[in-house]
């Protein structure tokens, strides 16, 4: 499956993805500089939900564009399928 989203779904999650980006910046410092365990852990946390909606922005939708392609036939879309549970759970 490639990564074919239009731009302003890919403009979201590559948002997403900088904000997430900024974060792990930010708890790297956060180490260096001896802060309280706490406090990284609780910013770890926000990063890796972050990073999680990311990935279920990028499923999603991939499978609207493929339920939106009727043209499949019946085993195209049984293997489409299990790839993205497959992908979903890899999230999980």
């Amino acid at each position: 499956m490639e990564l074919d989203m239009a731009a302003d779904e890919l403009k979201g999650v590559l948002n997403r993805l900088r904000r997430a980006q900024g974060q792990i910046a930010g708890i790297i410092r956060m180490i260096e500089d001896g802060r309280d365990c706490e406090e990284v852990i609780t910013q770890l946390a926000a990063v890796s939900r972050a990073l999680d909606r990311a990935g279920f922005a990028i499923i999603a939708t991939g499978l609207q564009h493929c339920m939106a392609d009727g043209e499949q036939a019946a085993g195209d879309r049984e293997q489409m399928r299990a790839r993205l549970e497959k992908l979903f759970l890899s999230l999980a």
